[in-house]
């Protein structure tokens, strides 16, 4: 059994983690989406969550399946997906990061990630905008945002020297991470970051996660592109989503090659951590039930933030 307390940060990975590499892949993964409160003025909203269908695109696309987690279910209900998906997705939006019914899930899905992947149990998790913000608020079990009114820009990544030996972004090709440095073609889309600042004061961030990547404002540093050291953790704070999938014509929507291919290494990396874990349904009934494909998207159109969503009772 492994205990973290007794090993460096280093080997405590190679030695609890590592070895995950040389085990057979799961090549059907499923990996779960969160839904969350519906955004109080979507015309179209029917039931009481919703999921943009980009972040189904998404993992798709990157050859992962998708079940949709609903809001408002019982803890036991939660444990029961947990030990069936293969992956959690924590997604862009607008709600509460202490008090909605998203956080509530979050948090139970969180500290079963935590204590499976310290059991040897290989779970990855992977935040996007407010699921980036959404992990900061539970790993230091409190809420540590700025307001940066970084909304509709696009940006380039400044990386921080732990992105080299990143899991994240080690596999990524050199010319693409020139370009991720180089040109505007990482979406944000959100009012709140996480400051370097905040950041190094808060002991258990600092103890949790590394930086990746950094983006400034024009007066603030915040954190961009963050994982866990310890646990199979991932958490961007813009949306490599958005190139392939939304089409809103507004400042900050990046469609180039380039944006195209980060999307899709993003989401690669990710479904590639996915297929490391062995979690399954109790049978394939069972597993056809849950998965998106029961579920129709409803088009909202061009001239909204997203161009359609899944919406739940």
């Amino acid at each position: 059994m492994c205990r973290p307390a007794a090993l460096t940060a280093w080997l405590w990975f190679w030695f609890c983690l590592g070895p995950v590499r040389n085990q057979q892949l799961n090549q059907r993964p499923i990996i779960g989406i969160l839904a969350q409160e519906n955004l109080p003025r979507d015309p179209l909203a029917r039931g009481t969550s919703y999921i943009s269908a980009s972040y189904v695109k998404y993992l798709e696309a990157a050859g992962a399946r998708v079940m949709p987690i609903r809001i408002n279910r019982t803890e036991e209900e939660y444990s029961q997906i947990f030990h069936s998906i293969n992956g959690l997705l924590l997604p862009g939006g607008d709600v509460d990061l202490l008090k909605s019914e998203f956080s509530r899930a979050a948090k139970i899905f969180y500290n079963l990630a935590l204590k499976a992947n310290d059991a040897g149990d290989f779970f990855p998790v992977w935040g996007t905008c407010l699921g980036f913000q959404q992990l900061s608020v539970l790993t230091a079990n409190e809420d540590l945002l700025t307001v940066t009114n970084t909304t509709a820009v696009a940006l380039p990544l400044t990386f921080k020297p732990a992105a080299k030996t990143s899991r994240l972004f080690q596999s990524f090709p050199k010319d693409l991470l020139q370009s991720l440095s180089e040109e505007n073609i990482t979406s944000n889309f959100h009012l709140w970051s996480l400051s370097v600042q905040n950041y190094s004061r808060s002991a258990k961030l600092k103890r949790f996660y590394k930086i990746l990547s950094t983006n400034n404002n024009g007066k603030l540093e915040f954190i961009s592109t963050m994982e866990a050291t310890r646990y199979p953790f991932y958490a961007v704070q813009w949306h490599p989503e958005k190139s392939q999938f939304e089409w809103v014509d507004k400042p900050g929507m990046v469609h180039s090659s380039s944006a195209i291919r980060a999307s899709f290494h993003t989401a690669s990396f990710f479904v590639s951590e996915a297929k490391k874990n062995h979690h399954h349904f109790s049978s394939v009934a069972e597993e056809e039930r849950v998965l998106i494909y029961n579920y129709s998207p409803v088009y909202a159109g061009f001239k909204t933030i997203f161009v359609e969503c899944y919406y739940f009772d």
